[in-house]
């Protein structure tokens, strides 16, 4: 018989806030200047003060990438802010394995979730503390902030899912969210 013997775990979550910390997490900002061609008014991206951090994502990735059956957790947090109309969002990303699923949850404030599928098909669903969002197989997706305050949402996905970007950036979502009168409004992109 082996020995038995309580231990702790080395990393921890913030049930309030979504922030992971201890060992083995992984800590990303993406500032204004990475995001060049991500919104509609380049140029009006360009006049801004490139230093600003329009989102950090904090991750666990205890399963080496690419490891059937094992899982990553999470946490992205969007700031305030829009460039032009558009609020600040994530790059937004396919699944390089596009049949792998994702669940999102909201955790504090608000925003929505841009879902893209393979036919260019763009919808959005409210983000706000406790929604949950099953993102199917061949779905896109992207993150946006319509509040006052930072979005935090939560994220597990398969750990041999990968991240297909290029597709994003080569052709971005069909659809931008922009603010029209006070309010989020999803409108096609010319």
């Amino acid at each position: 018989m082996k020995n038995l013997e309580i231990i702790s775990p080395n990393q921890s979550l913030n049930l309030t806030t979504g922030e992971l910390s201890g060992n083995e997490i992984v800590n990303s900002k993406k500032y204004l200047s990475q995001l060049s061609n991500v919104f509609a008014n380049e140029a009006e991206r360009q006049k801004m003060d490139q230093e600003t951090i329009v989102y950090n994502v904090q991750a666990h990735l205890l399963a080496k990438e690419g490891t059937p059956g094992g899982l990553y957790f999470g946490t992205s947090i969007i700031h305030p802010g829009k460039v032009d109309t558009e609020y600040f969002m994530t790059r937004g990303h396919f699944h390089s394995i596009s049949d792998r699923t994702e669940y999102y949850w909201g955790i504090m404030g608000e925003g929505m979730l841009l879902l893209m599928d393979k036919d260019r098909n763009t919808w959005a669903e409210k983000v706000y503390p406790g929604s949950l969002h099953y993102i199917g197989s061949d779905i896109a997706r992207r993150l946006a902030n319509t509040g006052k305050t930072a979005l935090h949402v939560g994220a597990c996905w398969p750990s041999d899912a990968g991240h297909n970007y290029a597709e994003i950036d080569k052709n971005g979502f069909s659809a931008k969210l922009v603010e029209i009168e006070g309010n989020p409004t999803l409108i096609p992109n010319k």
